[in-house]
């Protein structure tokens, strides 16, 4: 009964951090003058992305033995997967919910450069992570970690050089300051950051509410890593793209998924790379390739058609499906 309720609460502090986090990035991202595809994919991808890649890095270091490296990879391998599949359905599914005007909402209204863009940095470099792991001369992967890194410095860099600034776009009153008619920098900065130490206290309290159910099912260590650790969470955090997408801004809430695609397929497993011996099992390099299949999906089909029906993204889900039965089948 005390899980249930751990569960129960953590999600709230979750969901209730994700609105204030939302709402101070908007506001950061425009006090600095910065674009909307960089307030998407870079302040509120990376942002909410830090607990996700905080697991990995603490059982590859802390850890001994082969069941800590298994954590470690399976958690890198995990965000990926969880974002391209589950996190698209979500956006998908609160597309359909939330209605324009009280009708069903026909596409996606994104900036088609920006999640594009953002795509077409995930795939490469993705792709390029999992050949590694067939790759036996240690130096070269020393040389894909720093490749990996390189990729993700100038993607920021591209963003913030070629973006246009969010200008005068009309927002929601900072939560911290309602009725300041001067906004000063500390007090959205504040905002920001008690909301994202909010969100990693709730993502804390949520992962070992999830260890512990997971345990009293006994599941093996590297399933809980790939499958609960992801969902427990960046899914969770993921409610970002969910209220942008109530308010109609899907750039944001699709860059938000986007973006924290290329930071979870570029730096954390450059860490992985470097550190464990990157031998990824039957189950991680299929939840690989199932990533990869699924972006590749939405990716061409915005590339081709220039747009995106909710449904597009709600079918991303499947690839999440099709893994967890290949987990019953084996396991």
């Amino acid at each position: 009964m005390l899980v249930v309720i751990t569960l129960l609460g953590s999600l709230t502090i979750i969901l209730a951090s994700a609105e204030l986090f939302t709402n101070g990035v908007e506001w950061l991202g425009k006090k600095l003058n910065l674009s909307e595809g960089a307030v998407g994919s870079i302040l509120a991808a990376v942002g909410t992305a830090l607990p996700e890649s905080i697991i990995p890095v603490i059982a590859i270091v802390s850890g001994t033995g082969t069941e800590s490296h298994e954590i470690g990879i399976g958690a890198i391998l995990g965000a990926p997967f969880m974002l391209s599949t589950l996190a698209m359905a979500l956006a998908g599914t609160a597309a359909i919910i939330f209605r324009h005007r009280d009708q069903e909402r026909l596409e996606i209204q994104v900036n088609k450069r920006i999640i594009l863009r953002d795509l077409s940095f995930f795939l490469p470099v993705y792709s390029l992570a999992i050949m590694a792991a067939f790759i036996p001369v240690i130096v070269i992967k020393y040389g894909i970690s720093l490749l990996l890194i390189s990729t993700y410095m100038f993607y920021v860099y591209k963003i913030l050089r070629d973006d246009a600034s969010m200008g005068d776009e009309e927002l929601a009153p900072l939560y911290f300051r309602r009725k300041s008619t001067n906004l000063e920098l500390s007090w959205v900065i504040l905002q920001a950051a008690v909301a994202l130490g909010s969100i990693i206290l709730g993502a804390h309290l949520f992962v070992s509410a999830i260890e512990e159910l997971a345990h009293m099912i006994d599941l093996p260590a590297f399933v809980l890593a790939l499958i609960i650790v992801p969902i427990a969470t960046e899914l969770p955090e993921k409610f970002n793209s969910v209220i942008w997408i109530k308010n109609h801004k899907d750039t944001l809430a699709l860059g938000n998924i986007t973006g924290a695609m290329v930071f979870q397929s570029s730096i954390i497993p450059a860490f992985g790379i470097s550190f464990t011996p990157w031998q990824l099992s039957p189950l991680a390099l299929l939840s690989a390739v199932l990533a990869l299949i699924s972006t590749c999906s939405v990716f061409l089909l915005l590339k081709t058609r220039g747009r995106l029906h909710p449904l597009n993204l709600v079918t991303s889900g499947l690839f999440y499906l099709v893994f967890v039965g290949a987990i019953f089948k084996f396991h």
